[in-house]
């Protein structure tokens, strides 16, 4: 039985501080320069007045909570959380737990010459012209990042009650942002680790929408016409964490926070935005020209665990999204209606002779006295064998991440664009931990990434929503020839990338995507379809060992977005000084916090990039050759086989297409011959047998990556080939797209 979803939380505009004049501190840098007239960059940046007081060995600030500050301050001018994002950085920016120790030993860094080399720097990573935003939000190479928006301590300016724990009071900051669009368009110079300066970027506030993990771009179509910018859609998510709380008791103004469930519990205000008519199974939509940010579809069933990610599929102009909840697979329209599902426990399991395993009907009840917001096993999150996490689609399929052992799966996607009954494993992550897998990508070579995310973690403090440096970001490849000694077709032992400088180089926060090539000054080359990779990570410039090598390339506390070429898989880029680094919120007082960063989605339209339909030039298929037992058919009459999909991977024998063939003259074959029509270039083998369902894979030499290459079919039954004499065969040429990145090392 699903709960239904308590009423609306209270509203923090009874309790929301404006503070008093100039009561606001900025913790960003200041505008002050040197005798040399460089801005000087502060190692540690200014706090403001504070009094501190000692609990559990950590030095917690009054005005903040031990995960990000509450400083009073100045109201921020409200914008309507119904219709726009924004273009500004949120006024303050608070501090983390900080250890007395901590502070010192960097504070004894910031010496003359340590300043002077920053100053010297700056120009890489922070300083750089202003440049009005635009009301296109986004462009190509627009990089989208989501992560917790921080907290505030209401009415801070009238003092808390002797006694008062400052984290009871400590709640969600609605006035900054859980996801920020940004333009990484120029680096200011070649990787070395450093953090680099980013354009202020769009932002879009917990007010607005929430705590948001899985992002998606579609394809900007608008009223049937392609406008050349998408929209960007952001999903509901408990992995920032679960806040509950209840009406207030004791007149301060503000509700009460509860660890665990209690009657009239409600989910906190910027949660999941049910203040503007959200709730933890809820599709955001930002608009790519405007900025205006909308609901766009809602899984009403989903009780609080929220969704795992959510991936477009251009083919058919639809959405797949992944329910915590209940392991559902939902499958949306553009128009954001709720299609169908598909459930892997059910449907998915028995394909691999695996027990079938339904979902068993767990919900998160925030008034049950089993709920802890510290322990996500009594958030209702269905049972492991079937919770499905990232989600991507490529070549036809729907690729999809199952359970903290991590199998990715895949199940067709039939021409119609429902879910094909053809469900199959792919692999078991090879990885140092069993951890979600909560991203997934494929680049035009068809090599697929894969980024882990720790385990959930939930702090009532704030400091930590998932456990780091366990996390990582693997790369796997086709076996090529399929070694028939092993079960799975992609390569057993994947590469790994170096993420973040802390010892271990692990530090994935569960984000992935590609992203253009970059020039030797760090310039985007959008010829270069998916030359770097794009991870999210915490305390990526964080090491102790390192950090005389770390300071003149900015901050050590990042928690961002990591940068690198894709072919800097480890040893080659570890410590990662090939990379550049963005900190997702630009400011860098929370060295200490875990999980505070999500996914990462980059918008990145290339010609020919795989894994959608390939139609020959001029639209449809050329008119088949028929052979003689077949009547000539009319002009309104189809081929007899089309192509419902071309996948394409780069494997250690070279490029190979996946063919998946759709017999529309129900000859029911199962055997194609192919040969090139294309002089110069050659593809085999000439002649193989599949089974129902499966592709024909097709090797291609000799061609220039991103050229057209002409293959002749004939498709049969080996069948009747093997009686003898006359059988019929359906003759048809395909035009085949090659991807426009080489398959050479």
């Amino acid at each position: 039985m699903v709960r239904p979803r308590k009423g609306k939380p209270m509203t923090t505009d009874s309790y929301r501080s404006t503070g008093p004049a100039g009561a606001q501190c900025d913790h960003r840098f200041g505008d002050e320069t040197d005798a040399l007239g460089f801005g000087l960059v502060p190692l540690t940046q200014r706090h403001c007045p504070r009094n501190v007081q000692m609990r559990g060995g950590h030095r917690i600030a009054r005005g903040e909570s031990a995960g990000h500050a509450a400083v009073v301050r100045a109201a921020a001018p409200v914008v309507s959380p119904t219709k726009f994002g924004r273009s500004l950085m949120p006024h303050v920016r608070g501090t983390s737990i900080l250890h007395a120790l901590h502070h010192r030993r960097r504070n004894a860094l910031a010496s003359t010459s340590a300043i002077v080399a920053l100053a010297l720097t700056a120009g890489l990573w922070f300083a750089g012209p202003g440049r009005a935003q635009e009301t296109q939000i986004i462009h190509p190479g627009s990089m989208a990042a989501t992560g917790f928006s921080g907290t505030i301590i209401p009415n801070f300016d009238e003092g808390l009650p002797p006694g008062v724990d400052p984290v009871d009071e400590t709640f969600i900051d609605l006035d900054r942002a859980t996801l920020r669009v940004f333009d990484v368009n120029a680096l200011g110079g070649p990787p070395s680790g450093q953090l680099v300066y980013t354009p202020q970027p769009f932002e879009v506030m917990a007010g607005q929408i929430g705590q948001v993990f899985g992002l998606a771009y579609d394809d900007g179509v608008r009223d049937g016409i392609s406008s050349g910018v998408p929209n960007l859609y952001a999903a509901a998510s408990s992995l920032h964490g679960v806040r509950i709380v209840t009406p207030d008791e004791d007149d301060d103004g503000r509700p009460e926070r509860q660890r665990r469930g209690a009657e009239g519990a409600t989910f906190m205000e910027g949660q999941f935005a049910e203040e503007n008519g959200g709730g933890p199974g809820t599709i955001w939509k930002i608009d790519g020209l405007t900025g205006q940010v909308s609901l766009f579809a809602d899984i009403d069933s989903n009780s609080g665990p929220g969704i795992g990610n959510v991936a477009f599929d251009k083919a058919h102009r639809q959405f797949f999204a992944s329910d915590l909840d209940t392991g559902l697979i939902h499958r949306i329209g553009a128009d954001g209606a709720l299609i169908d599902i598909f459930d892997h426990g059910v449907a998915g399991r028995p394909a691999r002779g695996l027990d079938a395993v339904a979902d068993d009907g767990a919900v998160m009840d925030i008034e049950g006295a089993a709920f802890d917001s510290e322990d996500p096993d009594t958030w209702g999150y269905t049972q492991d064998e079937r919770r499905v996490w990232g989600v991507q689609v490529h070549g036809g399929r729907l690729y999809y991440a199952v359970g903290e052992k991590a199998e990715i799966w895949s199940v067709g996607i039939a021409r119609d664009g429902t879910f094909a009954a053809d469900p199959r494993w792919e692999l078991t992550v090879a990885a140092p931990e069993e951890l979600a897998v909560t991203d997934i990508a494929f680049d035009t070579r068809g090599f697929m990434y894969l980024a882990q995310r720790g385990e959930i973690d939930n702090r009532y403090d704030y400091s930590r929503f998932a456990d780091s440096g366990d996390g990582v970001v693997l790369r796997y490849w086709r076996e090529s020839p399929d070694d028939p000694a092993t079960e799975s077709i992609w390569v057993e032992a994947p590469e790994e990338y170096a993420v973040g400088f802390p010892e271990g180089h692990r530090q994935s926060a569960g984000g992935i995507d590609l992203q253009y090539g970059y020039d030797a000054q760090g310039f985007i080359n959008t010829n270069a379809c998916a030359d770097t990779l794009v991870k999210t990570g915490d305390k990526l410039r964080d090491n102790p060992a390192l950090e005389e090598q770390l300071i003149p390339g900015g901050p050590l506390a990042v928690h961002g977005v990591q940068i690198t070429p894709t072919p800097l898989v480890r040893p080659k880029n570890e410590p990662p000084f090939g990379s550049w680094f963005v900190d997702f919120d630009g400011f860098f007082e929370d060295p200490e916090v875990e999980g505070h960063v999500g996914d990462v989605e980059v918008w990145r339209p290339c010609e020919g990039r795989a894994g959608y339909y390939e139609p020959v030039p001029g639209g449809g298929y050329p008119p088949p050759i028929w052979p003689p037992i077949f009547p000539q058919p009319g002009d309104d009459i189809p081929p007899c086989i089309d192509l419902d999909a071309v996948e394409y991977f780069c494997t250690p024998a070279g490029l190979e297409a996946d063919l998946y063939v759709r017999d529309v003259a129900g000859i029911g074959g199962d055997t194609i011959k192919a040969d090139s029509r294309t002089p110069g270039i050659g593809v085999s083998p000439l002649q193989q047998t599949q089974p129902a369902g499966a592709p024909f894979t097709l090797g291609i030499t000799g061609h220039f990556p991103g050229e057209n290459v002409d293959v002749g079919l004939c498709f049969y039954r080996q069948a009747d080939a093997e009686r003898g004499g006359y059988y019929p065969c359906c003759k048809v040429t395909v035009t085949l797209e090659t991807p426009p990145a080489s398959c050479a090392p």
